[in-house]
């Protein structure tokens, strides 16, 4: 009996060993074989500088260049248009005619040096100090002053209460020194004699300023006060003819005046003469002409 209970034992494992069933054990902790996806996102870059879309190459420039400036340089260096220069002897004129009347100096030569003095009124010592001429204190001056950078590192400038005083605190400059005595001797009418003597007797350092002064009395034609505080026909200098159908006014030989549209360009076409001679020549320094200014082409 119990060799058959063994024999069934040992039947019953070998029919358990070879039986090709899998195990399966189950666990409280067992989870379901489908893999685990996990998303990664790509880290987004942000650019170190912002860009600025509504600007065209990193630049916003709004400056223009204004064919009506010009360059006035004494005793400042300041830009002025055209029509300031014009508003200047409109305003000054009648000053400069009554100051030729009773001290015998040009209008064309206080005005002419008004407007290069005092960059048309827009300078530092006429805005500061109503000098219009840029007439230094020296050892007489008793009045009221400011000090300015000029030859030397603050200079002492006379000051005055308007620009009144000044035209006429000119005037008495020039009649007081004997050194512009020689000036008192040319005609009234000889600007351009005045200008340079006006430098040779140390008015100004500036070895271009009889130039400068000249250009500018031509150029908005101070000559004509002159001509009427003098009673006599005010002539345009230079000036022979004007070719109406080229719409130019035609000069002697070496001179050009400046008529509306006119560009150093298109004079230096005509007149077979590159841009940079034509620029030393008048003494410019930037691309700025007027009309009614004449230029040397020849």
């Amino acid at each position: 009996m119990i060799k058959k209970i063994i024999l069934l034992c040992c039947i019953g494992f070998f029919i358990a060993c070879g039986s090709n069933k899998p195990v399966v054990r189950t666990s409280k902790s067992s989870s379901p074989s489908k893999p685990v996806v996990r998303t990664v996102r790509k880290p987004v870059e942000k650019p170190s500088n912002p860009v600025n879309t509504n600007s065209e190459n990193g630049t916003n420039s709004t400056a223009k260049n204004d064919e009506s400036t010009q360059i006035l340089e004494a005793t400042t260096r300041v830009k002025v248009t055209t029509a300031l220069v014009l508003e200047y002897i409109e305003k000054y004129k009648e000053i400069a005619i009554k100051d030729m009347k009773e001290y015998g100096i040009p209008a064309s030569i206080t005005l002419g040096q008004g407007i290069l003095e005092s960059g048309a009124g827009t300078g530092p010592l006429s805005a500061q100090a109503n000098n219009h001429f840029g007439i230094k204190c020296h050892k007489e001056w008793t009045g009221p002053s400011v000090k300015y950078d000029d030859d030397e590192a603050q200079e002492c400038f006379r000051k005055y209460n308007n620009p009144d005083e000044s035209y006429r605190d000119h005037s008495l400059f020039l009649v007081t020194r004997e050194r512009y005595s020689n000036l008192f001797k040319l005609d009234k009418n000889d600007y351009v004699g005045w200008s340079k003597g006006l430098k040779n007797a140390g008015y100004a350092t500036d070895p271009n300023y009889p130039t400068k002064l000249i250009g500018l009395i031509e150029r908005y034609q101070l000559q004509k006060y002159d001509a009427e505080v003098l009673g006599i026909n005010y002539v345009p200098n230079n000036v022979t003819s004007i070719d109406k159908s080229k719409d130019i006014v035609s000069t002697n030989i070496d001179l050009h005046q400046v008529i509306k549209g006119d560009t150093l360009y298109s004079i230096s076409k005509r007149y077979n003469i590159s841009i940079d001679d034509l620029k030393k020549k008048n003494n410019i320094s930037d691309t700025g002409i007027s009309i009614g200014q004449k230029l040397i082409v020849k």
